[in-house]
């Protein structure tokens, strides 16, 4: 139906009989003179109908935005006057000769001229993906898959295929349940990740795999999350950590370079107790220049009790945040909603010091705790955090989990109110987790129950797992967790002490996992993986702050579908069918 696209119209087409499709984007009429922008994938082009063809001026008077039509035309310079140079095709125009309405449009429910709620966007999403932005960032997104697959198999890659319906896999979600009809009062799980079909592949000795997957979590949403999402899997067998970090960073530097000019360098690498400590998250952001500083071995003594009591308890932590030059930018109302702040993360409270007049000594300090705390352990603070006339310090001091949340989001929070980070990106590997962190009196897995060791044996994890590090490390993109991975166990002791450190016993084991128990009894060779989440890189790679701004049908913040109505209700008959039935609640 159309020879061109309009976006790709220029200069060497002048002259030229072109059939364009698309969509009437903008309508404007001179009196003598009808002009539209005709829109199609590809962008815009200015398209002229002349009143001397009665006829078609005629048809041409009846558009409307967003009027689906097909027309034939000439493509001719515009006068150097008129030239737009913020539109691509903006050195030339189309005379039509021709044209077709192939379908009206109505008036639009929605008007992208306007603010629009995310709610009435997602519910016609068909309209909001006609917007350039959204256009664009969909065919961004589709340029990196297609860039990602041509990587990985030119690096001896294969793509294979892994099954949705099947085992629950203990990745730290709820999952998707699926009713069998065939198999009464039973239900498939949808993966949350493909994790043990990709070891047994390693095990079934295809060394390199590769998959553009779906994945599905049932978990509470956010702006980086779905309840279905897209997964880069990778898997290789007889590869070092190093060696699937080299590939993957190789992959990534490649993308950014080939999509966006831009040479990342080599990812420097920091332990995750290094970033816990420095920034108070496992992802740092190494744009904003504030860095957290532990000081609790300055306050043992104080009589202040909410530092004395962290900074004497082994599970405590009492960190200082300077903000260099800020002391005056930053009010006591400022003050007032940093507390709020830190307290969604569990503080009990957000103790500060403004420094005025070093010189001045204690009489040069602002602050509310200033007389709680001795000269030595002042003298000391303002030492070790470097703090000079015009800086503000702020306080956290509790369990050391509380204080990494809590002045790590201070942290980035402050950062962003005063511009504080860089336009630069920065990658990261961080490496070295621990193996277990403790919840509710028992240890649970960092990463997944198959990620292995560093250097132990089962009999030494078993006896003392709370030290024990995982061969594990994370991607992480401005702040941004892309992509993480791990060496997995290979063999079966191993992973029955794993198991059994994590309360899983030998019945439950079996019942769950006991196909892979029985592959790793089969010369299974030693494999590691990775998985990036596309649609955080893509969000990243576009400048979106959403991932639904690179997904074409994305779920609501509470897991629904606006657009089709979904989640529903299920027929009676289907679910007498699969033996299923529905309780209500009165509060439901």
């Amino acid at each position: 139906m159309r020879s061109h696209y309009c976006g790709q119209l220029e200069s060497s087409l002048v002259d030229q009989s072109v059939t364009l499709c698309g969509w009437v984007n903008k309508r404007r009429d001179l009196g003598g003179l009808i002009f539209i922008d005709m829109r199609d994938r590809s962008g815009l082009v200015q398209v002229v109908f002349d009143p001397d063809q009665q006829a078609l001026f005629d048809t041409a008077n009846k558009l409307r935005q967003e009027f689906c039509i097909r027309l034939v035309g000439t493509v001719r310079a515009r006068p150097e006057s008129q030239v737009n140079k913020n539109m691509a095709t903006g050195a030339v125009e189309v005379m039509a000769t021709e044209l077709e309405i192939i379908s009206r449009a109505e008036p639009l429910p929605i008007d992208f001229n306007q603010q629009v709620s995310e709610e009435q966007r997602l519910r016609f999403r068909y309209l909001d993906l006609r917007r350039p932005n959204m256009n664009h960032n969909l065919q961004f997104r589709a340029k990196v898959t297609s860039a990602v697959r041509r990587f990985l198999d030119d690096n001896g890659f294969l793509d294979i295929e892994t099954p949705m319906l099947t085992r629950a896999t203990p990745e730290g979600a709820r999952d998707y349940l699926v009713p069998s009809r065939t198999h009464k009062g039973k239900f498939f799980a949808l993966p949350q990740s493909p994790q043990l079909f990709k070891q047994l592949l390693m095990m079934s000795g295809f060394d390199r795999y590769y998959q553009i997957v779906k994945c599905f979590r049932d978990e509470d949403l956010r702006a980086d999350r779905q309840p279905e999402f897209t997964q880069i899997d990778i898997e290789t067998s007889f590869m070092t950590s190093d060696q699937v970090m080299a590939v993957t960073e190789k992959m990534v530097r490649q993308l950014f370079n080939d999509m966006l000019d831009v040479e990342l360098g080599d990812f420097p690498r920091m332990t995750w107790h290094e970033a816990m400590r420095r920034f108070g998250s496992d992802k740092p952001d190494l744009r904003n220049p504030l860095e957290l500083v532990d000081v609790a071995d300055l306050l043992t003594d104080v009589e202040f009790k909410v530092f004395s009591g962290p900074a004497n308890d082994p599970k405590g932590r009492v960190a200082a945040l300077k903000v260099p030059g800020k002391a005056e930018a930053i009010s006591r109302k400022n003050i007032d909603e940093y507390t709020a702040f830190v307290g969604i993360y569990g503080a009990k409270g957000l103790a500060w010091m403004k420094v005025n007049d070093l010189s001045a000594g204690r009489d040069g300090i602002q602050s509310p705790v200033l007389k709680f705390i001795p000269d030595d352990a002042l003298n000391g603070i303002l030492a070790r955090t470097e703090a000079a006339n015009g800086d503000i310090i702020f306080f956290g001091a509790d369990k050391t989990t509380v204080v990494a949340e809590a002045m790590g989001a201070l942290r980035l929070k402050v950062g962003q109110d005063f511009e504080l980070v860089s336009d630069e990106w920065r990658p990261l590997w961080v490496v070295d987790f621990p193996m277990f962190e403790e919840h509710d009196g028992r240890l649970h897995a960092i990463h997944h129950p198959f990620t292995a060791p560093v250097g132990v044996s089962p009999e030494e994890l078993k006896a003392n797992p709370e030290a024990a590090l995982s061969n594990a490390y994370d991607m992480v993109l401005n702040g941004c967790e892309v992509g993480g991975g791990s060496v997995r166990i290979h063999n079966n002791e191993m992973q029955q002490a794993a198991f059994e450190i994590l309360g899983i016993g030998k019945e439950e084991a079996q019942e769950k996992f006991g196909f892979l128990l029985e592959a790793l009894k089969y010369g299974t060779p030693p494999h590691a993986g990775l998985a990036f989440g596309l649609d955080r890189l893509v969000m990243l790679m576009v400048g979106a702050s959403s991932i639904r701004e690179v997904i074409a049908f994305p779920k609501t913040t509470t897991a629904a579908c606006v657009l089709t109505d979904a989640p529903g209700l299920a027929n009676p008959e289907a679910l007498a069918e699969l033996n299923v039935a529905v309780t209500v609640k009165d509060n439901d």
